[in-house]
Formats: structure tokens, sequence, C-alpha cells
């Protein structure tokens, strides 16, 4: 098997893995979809910018982390001259699609939206992904005691919020 088709083949690995980081970080079903395509193609457009023998998911999830940064600051600043999307949208929807969701998913999906972006983010690769504390400050370019204390807090304030609702 060749360069090329190995890398495809690792990346369309990870679409699942990506996916979810995507949903951690954008709260929404649509934007993670999004995220995560503009990801693929950033990937696939950047390719010789990868090393082999790296690993190709820190890579990945650090152009989508690039990118949701671009897009919450392209956002803050729409933001400040349009009225939201959702205020046109909701005109009229009926609720009980939303309703026959799982409860202690929704709760969980709820308390991470409640999280700061940096503990969610920590908390999201290291909980929900599996990564390991050197590769998440790796990915993050953070020391390590601050990916520990992140998730720390992130941790604590996940089990209170869920607790108390």
């Amino acid at each position: 098997m060749d360069q090329l088709s190995s890398f495809d083949d690792q990346l369309a690995s990870l679409l699942p893995r990506l996916r979810r980081f995507a949903h951690s970080l954008s709260r929404d079903s649509a934007d993670a979809d999004d995220l995560t395509q503009a990801t693929i193609e950033r990937a696939l457009k950047s390719r010789d910018q990868w090393q082999e023998g790296t690993r190709l998911d820190s890579w990945a999830y650090r152009i989508m982390r690039n990118l949701w940064i671009d897009t919450a600051r392209a956002r803050t600043r729409r933001s400040t001259r349009e009225a939201p999307e959702e205020e046109g949208l909701n005109v009229g929807e009926d609720p009980r699609d939303a309703m026959d969701a799982s409860v202690d998913l929704k709760r969980v999906m709820t308390a991470m939206g409640r999280l700061p972006d940096e503990q969610r983010e920590v908390v999201a690769l290291i909980l929900v992904e599996g990564f390991g504390y050197r590769e998440v400050s790796e990915m993050l370019g953070l020391p390590i005691g601050t990916v520990s204390s992140r998730l720390v807090r992130g941790r604590t304030a996940l089990l209170a919020m869920v607790g108390e609702q």
C-alpha cells in the first residue's frame, strides 16, 4: 500500500472520533458535521505537512481545534451585525422530538455545554476520546499541569451540574 492511500485510510478511520470531538466543541450536530468536513478537507489539502511516523489523530485534532477557534471568532464578529438564525427557525417548531432524547445523555451534554471552553475541550479529549494527558498537552500546546488542572476542574464541575439537575 502506498503512503497516500495509507494516509487516506488512516484519516477515514478517524472520522467517528473527529465527529465526537467536533460535537463537544460546537455543541450542535450540524456545526459538528460542518467542522468535521472542514477538518477532513484541510487535512487532505495539507497532507504534505503531516510527517510520516507522527500521530495522525493528534495532527487532525489540532487542525479541528484551530478551525473551531476561527469559526468562533467569525461568529462573534457576525453576531454583532446579524440576528441569530435560530430566531427565525424555531417559530412553530414542535418540541416533542427533542423531548424523546435520552434524559441521562441530555443531562451530561447540557452540563458539558456549560463548562468553559478550556475545560470542555480537555474533558472531551481525555474522558470521551481517551487521549493521555501528555498527548492532550502536545495537541493543545499547554503544560501538562494546566491540562491536569483543567480536567480536574471540568470533571468536578460536571459531577456537580449533573447531580443538581
